[in-house]
C-alpha cells in the first residue's frame, strides 16, 4: 500500500515537471518568434526606422516614405486576404464558414486634377504653397534661313564657329549639333541614322575600356564610329540578387538600351542614343581583340566561348561572359565628343550615396539639406537645381541607386544641362521602388512644369509602359525589357504624382523662398 503510494506521487512529479518544461519551452519559442501569446511583441534590431518630426523643415522626404510604405502594407495585407479567399476549396468549403460571394470596387482613377489646377496658378497664388514649377519654355523663332531654332540655345558648331561637313560621318554630324540645352533635338533624324551604323556596320576592332569597375569594352567601327559595348550576363527576368549592395550589382546591358528610350519618351534628351545587337563572338570579338584581353578568351566545359576582361569586380572566369556557343547580345551606345572637341567638367552629385555598408550621406541626415544644397553655385540660381529633379525622375522610373557623379559640357558654362550616363544597375528591381531615389524632389518639393505635364500626360493618357514597350519593340534585341519592369513605370509615375501632392499639401511647412527660375 505504501509502495504503491509513493509510485503515483512519483508519477506526478514527473508530470508536472514535463509540463512546467514545455510551458518555460513555448513561452521562449514566444519570446523569440515574436508569436503574440505573451502579449508582448518586439521590434527587431535590424528592423528599426527613424523618422522625422512631421512639422520639421524639410521632412518632406520622410514622412511621404511612412505614408507610402503605410500603404503598401495595408495593400499587402489586403492581397493577403485575397490569397486566402482563393484557396483550394477543400480548405474552406465547411458550410458554417463559407463566405458570402463579394465583389471589390474598382479603385477611382485619380487623374491628379489638383495639381493641374497648380500649374495654371499665378505666380502670386503659388507662392503661398511655396512648391517651385519651373514654367520657363523656350523661346522658338526662325531663323535667316527658315528653319526653327531655340534662341539662346547654341550648338557646339555655333560656339566652336564650324561647318559641318557634306561628307561628315552620322557621328560627327551628331556633335556637332548638341546644344547648350539638350543632346539632339526632338525632330533629329540623326539618332536613328546612328543606331542603325551601329546595329550593322563592321567591327574592325576591339579594346577594353580602361577604368571603371565593370568589364566595357570599346568597339571602332568603319569612318571613326565608336561605341562603348556591355555585355549581355544574365536572363532578362533575373533580378537584383538580394544581398548585393547598389554599388556591387551586375551592370545590365538591356537597362542601357531601356534608359536611352525612357529619356526620350520624357524629352529630356540627355542620354546618348544606344542599340542593341547580336554579335558572333568569334569573328566580330575574338579574331578582333588583342592584348590583355584576347588573353581571357577561353572555351567552356560547355563548349562555348567566353572571356572574363580585366576590371574590380566580375572579371574573372566564374564570372565570365559566355556565348551560346559563340552568339552574345549586348548595348552598343555612341561615344561623346572628344574632349578637343568639347571637354566635360565632372560634378558631384548633390544627393549622392555613401558608397558605405554602414554609413548614411548627409541628405539621408539633415531634414533641411536641400537649403544647404541651394547656397551653393551652380545650385543657388538658373537651370542646374531642376536638372537635378529631372535626374530623379529618370533614375526613379528605372530604380537607378548609382548616381554619384554627373558631367556637363565645359564649353557651354554653368547654364546647361547634366548628361545622363551610366545606367547599366538601372531595372534590376521590378517589384520594389526606391523611395530615396526621390529625396531631392521631395525635400526640395521642386520640378519642371514640362516634366510635370509629361508625367500627367502618361499618367492620364497612353501609359507610359505602352509608349516604352513601343519604342523598344524597333530594337534588334527586342524585347528589350521584362514585362514586370514596363508595369512598375506606370506606378512609379503616380507614385512621382503623389510626391508633388504631397509637397503641395504641406507647402506651409517647406524650406526656404523659391530661388531664380530656370532661364
Amino acid at each position: 500500500m505504501f509502495r504503491g503510494g509513493m509510485k503515483l506521487k512519483e508519477r506526478f512529479i514527473l508530470g508536472v515537471s514535463v509540463a512546467a518544461v514545455l510551458f518555460t519551452f513555448l513561452l521562449v519559442v514566444d519570446i523569440q518568434m515574436d508569436l503574440g501569446m505573451s502579449g508582448h511583441h518586439l521590434v527587431p534590431s535590424h528592423g528599426r526606422v527613424k523618422y522625422v518630426q512631421e512639422d520639421a523643415a524639410g521632412s518632406a522626404y520622410n514622412s511621404f516614405r511612412k505614408r507610402f510604405l503605410q500603404k503598401t502594407h495595408s495593400a499587402s495585407s489586403t492581397n493577403a486576404s485575397k490569397e486566402v479567399d482563393a484557396a483550394p476549396h477543400s480548405l474552406k468549403e465547411l458550410p458554417e464558414k463559407k463566405p458570402a460571394p463579394s465583389k471589390e470596387p474598382k479603385e477611382k482613377h485619380d487623374d491628379f486634377s489638383d495639381l493641374m489646377d497648380y500649374m495654371m496658378l499665378d505666380s502670386a497664388e503659388r507662392e503661398k504653397h511655396r512648391v517651385e514649377i519651373d514654367r520657363v519654355h523656350p523661346v522658338i523663332q526662325k531663323s535667316m534661313e527658315g528653319d526653327l531654332v531655340k534662341v539662346g540655345n547654341p550648338t557646339i558648331a555655333q560656339l566652336r564657329k564650324v561647318a559641318v561637313r557634306e561628307n561628315a560621318t552620322a557621328l560627327e554630324k551628331f556633335h556637332l549639333q548638341i546644344s547648350q540645352h539638350e543632346l539632339y533635338p526632338a525632330d533629329s533624324e540623326l539618332v536613328d541614322e546612328l543606331i542603325h551604323e551601329m546595329a550593322t556596320e563592321p567591327i574592325l576592332h576591339v579594346s577594353q575600356k580602361s577604368g571603371g569597375t565593370q568589364l566595357k569594352l570599346v568597339i571602332d567601327y568603319p569612318n571613326h564610329l565608336q561605341a562603348l559595348f556591355k555585355p549581355m550576363r544574365f536572363p532578362r527576368e533575373q533580378q537584383t540578387l538580394p544581398n548585393h549592395f547598389y554599388f556591387t550589382d551586375y551592370e545590365r546591358h538591356n537597362a542601357e538600351i531601356a534608359a536611352f528610350h525612357l529619356d526620350r519618351l520624357l524629352g529630356f534628351r540627355r542620354a546618348m542614343p544606344v542599340t542593341g545587337r547580336l554579335l558572333n563572338m568569334t569573328t566580330e570579338l575574338y579574331q578582333k581583340a588583342e592584348g590583355d584581353l584576347l588573353k581571357t578568351f577561353f572555351v567552356s566545359p560547355s563548349d562555348n566561348l567566353c572571356f572574363h576582361g580585366k576590371c574590380t569586380y566580375y572579371c574573372d572566369t566564374s564570372h565570365a561572359i559566355c556565348g551560346n556557343p559563340d552568339s552574345l547580345e549586348g548595348s552598343f551606345a555612341a561615344f561623346l565628343p572628344s574632349n578637343d572637341v568639347a571637354a566635360r567638367k565632372v560634378w558631384r552629385h548633390p544627393w549622392r550615396r555613401s558608397y558605405h555598408k554602414r554609413r548614411k550621406a548627409q541628405w539621408e541626415t539633415e531634414d533641411n539639406y536641400c537649403a544647404l544644397v541651394r547656397e551653393i553655385p551652380p545650385y543657388d540660381r538658373g537651370r542646374r537645381l531642376y536638372d537635378l529633379m529631372d535626374m530623379a525622375v529618370l533614375d526613379f522610373l528605372m530604380g537607378n541607386m548609382d548616381r554619384h557623379h554627373y558631367e556637363t559640357f565645359r564649353l557651354f558654362g554653368n547654364d546647361t544641362f547634366p548628361l545622363h550616363l551610366d545606367h547599366g544597375r538601372g531595372f534590376g528591381r521590378p517589384f520594389h521602388d526606391e523611395l530615396s531615389i526621390l529625396a531631392p524632389i521631395l525635400q526640395c518639393c521642386m520640378l519642371r512644369q514640362t516634366t510635370l505635364q509629361t508625367l500627367m500626360k502618361f499618367h492620364n493618357g497612353p501609359k507610359l509602359s505602352e509608349a516604352m514597350r513601343e519604342s523598344l519593340g524597333r530594337d534588334p534585341v527586342a524585347p528589350v525589357l521584362w514585362e514586370p519592369h514596363l508595369e512598375a513605370l506606370d506606378r512609379r509615375v503616380e507614385i512621382i504624382l503623389r510626391g508633388i501632392r504631397d509637397c503641395l499639401q504641406k507647402g506651409e511647412d517647406l524650406g526656404s523662398e523659391p530661388g531664380d527660375e530656370d532661364t
